[in-house]
């Protein structure tokens, strides 16, 4: 296609069409296709398109070439009609016409892209210029593939079409009202000729059966009411009997049951209810045969009848026992025999169903509900049962032979029980928790035959899932449960968690009796030495630990033991070991000073050990891997670790109060004994971000944790912040800067150290900015973080001499015009946190003086096409602002600015822009109404406004 660049008319002509299509299809060099796919693409758009695309379409060439001829014809038409002139149309209705007939036999791809040509043909011109098109078409066409494919297309077309919304309810009024009038009639006459053939190769036979079927579920897009095609839906049930016609009808069924406006026609709801219940033999014809697509199908249609119109069927309270009927063939689905998603793939589908139901028990009025109530109670029982049956697992040697995807459906399908479990037991109450006890109390106690493991860890798995939903505080079965627990034989991973999990779950029972520690405790500890159950224990362990901490101090040396020996033999995978650090933090902050001291040492000798020795080894992979580990470790055990009775002592910060006079923090001391290998570590690998950010979050969540008392570790951690800024700039610096800022910037103990801290980073940082700071978008990102923080906190660490205010406000401009999000939304959040200060901080409002129309000028940039519509609504905001603290310049910076020729784009006109200027001068009170001007003028100056793209906007 390279020789093809003139231009011209001759470029597009049917030869070289020809050519470029035969070098898409078979030439093997897939640069040469994309160079043929691109030229295509261009010449069916070109106005030679219209006439290569009838000559294209002769029946003695290629089905290739025709289906592209085709294409460009419903490409042009649907895309560019406005170039048609009105006095062509009628011509080209006739000519799609004609080669529709033609193509009536296929193949089928062009005949469909025919129709749909012809489809978009009529949207254009309906109602105006082919007011009864669907009737035209009928009469035009004989009752075969070409008119069906025709009709299925059309509902097709307006669905997904992005003509403006007045103008497709406008032409779905004139199409839907032609359904029951013209279209339904042929359909039905269609579909008995269909079910009555027993030759599909002949006449308008049963092949015909699908294709009826799926126009009908294709009209019933228009949302068509469902009592104009009640006859339609229940041929469609009779369709269901022939296997042919099963996925069509099924999905013809669903669709016109499922229709949001179906529950206003009371009357054929009613019908459908036997329609739906002379299914049943049907469905456990199919479940008895294994036939899992029928079953499938068949429970789509149950539940689209069910679910759907549960709340308009209850209201019929005459009709109660046929809806009890549907209600237990919904239980038959979940019920289904077989392990999901192996055996079965359906009962899935049914679970929102008994939450639907619910819901629209609880909605009815006081006498309905009584009544359902008491109807519909032992029908959640059987139902938990069910489910219950369905969650549990197959025998060892089958599960073996699942695959990890199927394990996983298992796994998430057990979660949806679990969740449809949680919900129903508001019905059922306590009686459902006594229910379970007592058949867990048989299965342990039978003295006959062993149980299955899978039949106790169902159960389990059923207490587990409502535990944390139901009160459980008052229940007598609780201690009895967790009396049975221990005498529960595990020969399995799976039960085993499932026990973890359940204890995990009793967790905020056990903190309001922790008498019943002792006996789950030693379990706990037990699998935490299992790397099979490492999820399920180190989580349970944790749960424990926060709920329980006030009563563990009798259990603190045996959990260390554990944990110490679990970590040193590196028995869990990093994410479990950060857990468990998590939780001895939360099991150590109720203990006395001098006993959490104990304990960490004990705790974190080793690590501290095996850090310097990392520290005077090389540089590998693996060591920087086993230092992040180490500092991990400090890391989590530090996020929980705080000192204080309990959680209802902390004051604002989230921090707890210290008991008096007991010296420094815990975390403090362990900090200032590792301070001196921190900062031999930073020396050898301070050009490694990973290290070093691993470095700072050990600071970062030690300040979060501790606020005040971090106090002392004040002076040498900035000392140490500033040398390590110096040497490297790194993002997590700054993060770690900004966490001090926020805590100290106003305590008059450490705010001078904190302010030097702080000016000495912005140093360095502009110094980032001279070198070029496109490299370093991460840094950027930190340090509009930074200001804008401290200008949060206290504004006046920004007054200093060798503080240059303007270099600031030029790196927030600059920041305004990087392509990464994160970066802008910062650099943003600093100008608004900047702007209000312009009237209390002088050197702020002289800076803003200054230079503010160079950041009006950077935003007007952004909204007129620099950066993505997405970060629209925080350029807004800096406009706000702008408008808010700097009214008596805006008006000239805007008129400065804006009368630049094609600024800040070439598509708005002065006219555009003078009315942007006064609408955004007018709006000082609603931010609301400043991003909604701002979206409206992005689109002006991008081209885009009033188009379909714009519309999803």
């Amino acid at each position: 296609m390279d020789r093809q660049t003139n231009g011209g008319a001759e470029e597009y002509s049917v030869e070289n069409v020809e050519k470029a299509l035969h070098q898409l299809y078979y030439d093997p060099d897939i640069e040469h296709k994309n160079t043929a796919q691109k030229w295509l693409m261009r010449a069916q758009v070109s106005p030679e398109g219209w006439n290569f695309s009838w000559v294209l379409l002769s029946l003695d060439r290629a089905p290739e070439i025709q289906y592209f001829g085709a294409n460009a014809l419903q490409t042009k038409i649907s895309r560019h009609w406005a170039d048609i002139p009105a006095e062509q149309y009628e011509a080209l209705r006739s000519q799609l016409s004609t080669r529709i007939a033609l193509f009536a036999d296929g193949p089928r791809m062009v005949l469909t892209r025919l129709c749909v040509a012809l489809a978009s043909l009529a949207l254009h011109t309906i109602p105006d210029s082919w007011p009864n098109a669907v009737q035209d078409m009928v009469q035009c066409f004989p009752p075969g593939p070409a008119l069906l494919e025709l009709l299925t297309v059309l509902p097709e077309e307006l669905h997904t079409s992005r003509m403006p919304q007045y103008r497709k309810s406008l032409v779905r009024a004139a199409i839907s009202q032609t359904g029951p009038t013209s279209v339904f009639p042929l359909l039905l006459r269609l579909l008995d000729q269909a079910e009555n053939s027993q030759d599909e190769a002949v006449g308008t036979g049963g092949a015909l059966g699908p294709k009826v079927l799926r126009c009908f579920s294709s009209w019933l897009l228009l949302d068509i009411p469902l009592s104009e095609c009640e006859a339609l839906v229940m041929a469609s049930f009779h369709a269901l009997r022939q296997p042919e016609l099963f996925e069509m009808a099924s999905d013809a069924l669903v669709h016109a049951i499922s229709q949001p406006d179906a529950h206003r026609y009371v009357n054929t709801l009613l019908k459908l209810v036997p329609a739906v219940l002379q299914l049943e033999e049907l469905l456990r014809q199919a479940v008895q045969n294994g036939d899992m697509e029928s079953t499938h199908g068949l429970c789509r249609v149950v539940l689209a009848l069910g679910q759907n119109h549960a709340r308009t069927l209850l209201e019929q309270t005459a009709h109660w026992q046929s809806f009890l009927a549907l209600v237990n063939m919904v239980m038959y689905c979940t019920g289904i025999p077989g392990h999901y998603p192996v055996d079965e793939m359906t009962s899935s589908l049914t679970l929102t169903f008994w939450y639907t139901l619910q819901e629209d028990i609880g909605s009815l009025e006081r006498e309905r509900k009584t009544m359902y109530l008491q109807v519909y109670r032992p029908v959640y029982f059987q139902l938990v049962d069910v489910l219950l049956y369905k969650a549990q697992f197959p025998t060892d040697a089958e599960y073996a032979t699942w695959s990890s995807d199927e394990k996983e459906n298992f796994r998430i399908y057990r979660v949806d029980i679990s969740d449809t479990l949680m919900y129903v037991c508001e019905i059922l109450g306590p009686e459902l928790l006594g229910n379970w006890y007592d058949k867990l109390g048989r299965l342990l106690t039978a003295p006959a035959q062993p149980t299955a493991w899978q039949q106790t860890e169902a159960i389990l798995y059923g207490f587990q899932s409502i535990a944390e939903t139901l009160d459980v505080n008052h229940s007598d079965v609780i201690p009895g449960l967790l009396g049975l627990i221990p005498r529960i034989s595990v020969s399995n991973v799976q039960l085993a968690d499932t026990i973890m999990f359940t204890i995990g779950a009793l967790a905020e029972w056990l903190s309001d009796h922790p008498v019943m520690l002792s006996g789950v405790l030693p379990l706990v500890l037990q699998a935490l030495s299992n790397p099979d159950l490492s999820v399920s224990s180190v989580s349970t362990l944790k749960k424990i630990c926060r709920e329980c901490r006030p009563d563990l101090a009798p259990y603190a040396p045996s959990i260390m033991a554990v944990a110490q020996d679990v970590l040193i033999k590196q028995i869990h995978k990093s994410s479990q070991c950060m857990w468990l650090m998590q939780a001895l933090g939360l099991m150590l902050s109720p203990l006395p000073i001098a006993e959490i001291l104990g304990h960490l040492q004990t705790l974190l000798t080793p690590h501290i050990q095996q850090l310097e020795s990392l520290a005077e080894q090389p540089q590998t992979p693996a060591n920087r891997l086993a230092i992040i580990h180490i500092l991990g470790l400090l890391s989590n055990l530090f996020t929980t670790l705080n000192i204080g009775p309990n959680d209802t002592e902390q004051d604002g910060t989230g921090a707890m109060p210290k008991p008096p006079g007991q010296g420094p923090h815990p975390v403090v001391v362990v900090l200032q004994q590792v301070f001196q290998l921190v900062q031999k570590l930073l020396a050898k690998w301070i050009n490694d971000s990973q290290v070093v950010e691993a470095v700072c979050t050990v600071f970062i969540k030690s300040v979060k944790t501790l606020v005040d008392d971090f106090g002392p570790m004040i002076p040498q951690l900035s000392e140490m912040l500033g040398q390590m800024y110096s040497t490297v700039p790194q993002s997590s610096a700054l993060e770690l800067t900004r966490e001090l800022v926020h805590i100290f910037a106003k305590d008059p103990t450490h705010d001078v150290t904190v302010k030097l801290l702080f000016l000495h980073m912005i140093a360095v940082t502009l110094a980032v900015f001279e070198r070029g700071p496109r490299d370093h978008p991460d840094i950027v990102d930190s340090f509009m973080q930074l200001l804008l923080q401290a200008l949060k906190r206290k504004a006046d660490l920004f007054i200093a001499d060798n503080c240059d205010f303007k270099a600031l406000f030029h790196c927030g401009l600059i920041s305004l015009k990087f392509p990464e999000g994160p970066t802008v939304k910062s650099a943003c959040g600093f100008f608004t946190e900047l702007l209000p200060h312009c009237a209390t901080v002088p050197a702020i409002g002289q800076v803003v003086h200054d230079e503010g129309r160079l950041l009006l000028e950077t935003i007007l940039e952004a909204i007129g096409g620099q950066a993505p519509r997405i970060l629209m609504d925080n350029f807004a905001d800096v406009l706000f602002y702008i408008n808010k603290h700097c009214f008596a310049y805006l008006p000239i910076w805007l008129k400065e600015t804006l009368q630049r020729p094609n600024f800040p784009s070439a598509y708005v006109t002065p006219e555009q822009k003078n009315t942007f200027s006064q609408q955004i001068l007018r709006e000082r009170v609603s931010k609301r109404k400043v991003k909604d001007i701002v979206k409206e003028f992005t689109l002006l100056c991008r081209g885009l406004h009033g188009t379909e793209y714009a519309a999803d906007y």
